[in-house]
């Protein structure tokens, strides 16, 4: 009985973990999908991460889960999205390195970035 505690322990510790870590804006997290999708939310006003690193061809998508229409749009405009509404989302796929800022054109101070490596 003691084991099956520790072990929920464990996973519950290492779930709070993986929450913080996908909720705190400034955070940088690495694709690990190994199916070339990465996801990206958007939720308080941010986008989370805020910074994603990810392989060349990994295809990135963003869901909107505000209650407000949100944007996304590249510094550059090699990608934009229409306004998503709650629960809508846009996808890009990522074919050359390098690293692509992007914000929120309806909430301009909302930035996040893509490294593709």
């Amino acid at each position: 009985m003691q084991k099956k505690k520790w072990s929920l322990s464990v996973v519950l510790t290492v779930l709070a973990v993986a929450v913080v870590v996908s909720t705190k804006p400034g955070l940088t997290a690495k694709a690990a999908d190994q199916s070339g999708s990465a996801a990206v939310k958007i939720d308080n006003f941010s986008f989370g991460p805020e910074t994603l690193t990810v392989a060349a061809g990994t295809t990135v998508t963003w869901t909107n889960n505000d209650d407000v229409p949100h944007t996304v749009v590249s510094d550059n405009k090699q990608f934009r999205s229409k306004a998503l509404d709650t629960d809508e989302n846009f996808s890009y796929t990522f074919t050359q390195t390098g690293t692509y800022n992007y914000f929120c054109s309806v909430h301009p101070k909302m930035t996040a970035k893509i490294v593709v490596k």
